[in-house]
């Protein structure tokens, strides 16, 4: 299995490997490092690998040379400015010391006067010298910050490359995706695998290329690309023209190599198969938690979310579990406050002190709120559900994007099987479902006075929405175990002669599948590969 991040705070890679051993199948799960040293552990019977990825390719060309005509006095971007400013500040330190000492000095002290004047000149001269050196380091940031990559220059250079190389282009115009290849490549082919689980787009060409290189010498390897995301749809993390087309031609060159797909809803399923002219539907798994952990939970139990608020029972909680960012909406939690008196909101992010988190604190202290909400690290994936438990109701405050549309996002099934009330945005699949099943309360995204309606509604009546889950089969649906036997049937599917042990009571393909003879069988791009 291939991923590229850190595996913690993955929920669903890490319920992947871990329900793919239990079902018999040797699994090693490579990810990347997050502070560049390689680090291994166990999941259960998998084997996690986070290996060392230097990342020299994700800085452009560019970012090496000097702007001499828009910023001629800016330092190099080589680290001297850093360094500069550094060593201005141990100076003044020093001065500041070698002050004191003259203030406390004996009056008697030969030349004392004279060295009180030399050092006032040096402290002058340190002030002008640090001046210039924060002009500097200003324009080296104004330098950095201003190239976007959506001037003209490289709209322009976006489109020669795609004209040139087609779906090729991406090796211009982001060759940060051979940093991922560097790292993983050579570990893939000592590790021979049967079968490569690629999750994501950048793990796609990476599982590929390893597929490419055994046919080459005899051997093959079966992909499953388990796509959690419509690329199309993705909003770019920074103003970057290259960086959404070459991924998109990364990911175009290297999806017939599939051997199945695999996705998180029916709605991406859909467009996955129009996207890439897959000849049957991709199989879906959805991001639902596990009913049961194992040995996991004794070991580990949940902490106490109302205890790290600081709140007691009869305090109205409100939780917003999941990654910080703009698009996630979490601003309208904050700006409610004031018309939700004696509501406290919990934030459980991936980066509570990131500055999208510290933004919003800001936020909620400018409106004088700032005491009733609560930003708090992940827990581990077995503890998330009673973790979340202990508020009063679940909120996904998400923007309208692409992805936001078409698809039931982890915190949905993590939200109902900790039995909370939804208060969710109108984004269209997820906002379906809350009226379908009555779980909760729907508002127009972005609204603050009908999501403070939406609130009100669920804090009013709690009983009513939780009533919802004793619906027969609703959650035993949406949970990790039903998702496992899809996955497990996808893996026999194309391997099925390869011999391992099946735990007692689940046969080997998924009930109702044919491997040898069904439609899901065939490999899932077009012939030839």
């Amino acid at each position: 299995m291939l991923v590229d991040n850190g595996v913690n705070g993955d929920s669903r890679v890490q319920k992947t490997a871990r329900s793919a051993a239990d079902a018999g199948w040797e699994v090693v799960l490579l990810g990347r490092s997050p502070g560049g040293v390689a680090q291994s552990w166990r999941l259960g019977d998998a084997e996690v690998r986070l290996l060392a990825m230097p990342d020299p390719l994700a800085r452009r060309r560019h970012e090496f040379r000097r702007a001499w005509l828009r910023w001629p006095l800016a330092y190099p971007p080589s680290g001297i400015a850093a360094h500069r400013q550094q060593s201005v500040k141990a100076w003044q330190a020093d001065l500041a010391v070698r002050a004191a000492q003259l203030s406390v000095a004996d009056p008697a002290t030969a030349r004392l006067a004279l060295r009180k004047r030399l050092l006032r000149a040096e402290q002058t001269a340190a002030k002008l010298t640090r001046t210039w050196v924060s002009g500097r380091y200003w324009m080296l940031t104004q330098a950095r910050q201003r190239r976007r990559f959506r001037n003209p220059w490289d709209l322009a250079y976006t489109k020669f490359w795609q004209a040139v190389k087609g779906d090729g282009a991406w090796r211009r115009l982001e060759p940060s995706l051979w940093d991922y290849e560097l790292a993983y490549g050579p570990v893939l082919d000592e590790l021979a695998p049967d079968l490569i689980h690629a999750n994501d787009f950048r793990m796609l060409g990476v599982a590929a290329r390893a597929k490419i290189r055994a046919a080459a010498r005899g051997r093959e390897i079966k992909i499953v690309w388990d796509a959690h995301e419509f690329l199309p749809g993705l909003k770019p993390w920074q103003d970057n023209a290259r960086w959404l087309p070459a991924h998109r031609a990364h990911e175009r060159e290297y999806a017939p190599y599939a051997d199945a797909v695999m996705t998180v809803s029916d709605g991406l399923a859909e467009l996955l198969r129009r996207e890439h002219g897959l000849s049957s539907m991709p199989d879906v798994v959805l991001n639902a938690p596990a009913a049961d952990h194992g040995e996991l939970t004794p070991d580990a139990p949940a902490p106490d979310l109302r205890a790290l608020c600081g709140v007691g029972p009869d305090t109205p909680l409100l939780v917003y579990s999941g990654a910080a960012a703009k698009q996630r909406g979490l601003d309208i939690m904050v700006d409610a406050l004031p018309q939700l008196p004696g509501v406290h909101v919990a934030l459980v992010v991936n980066k509570p002190t990131g500055p999208y988190v510290t933004g919003v604190l800001a936020r909620a202290a400018r409106l004088g709120v700032a005491d009733r909400v609560h930003a708090l690290p992940y827990v581990a994936h077995w503890q998330v559900v009673p973790f979340l438990s202990g508020a009063d109701a679940g909120v996904i405050p998400i923007h309208h994007w692409p992805n936001h549309e078409i698809a039931l996002i982890t915190k949905f099934f993590e939200y109902s099987h900790a039995r909370l009330p939804l208060v969710v945005s109108d984004v269209k699949t997820m906002a379906g479902t809350v009226r379908s099943t009555g779980q909760g309360e729907v508002f127009r995204a972005e609204d603050v006075a009908d999501y403070v309606r939406a609130v009100r509604s669920v804090l009013g009546d709690p009983e009513r929405y939780r009533a919802a889950y004793d619906r027969p089969g609703l959650l035993e649906s949406w949970t990790w175990e039903a998702q496992a036997e899809v996955l497990d049937g996808v893996y026999r599917r194309l391997l099925p002669d390869r011999p391992g042990p099946t735990p007692s009571g689940s046969p080997g393909p998924a009930a109702g599948s044919d491997p040898a003879g069904s439609e899901a069988a065939r490999p899932a791009v077009g012939a030839g590969t």
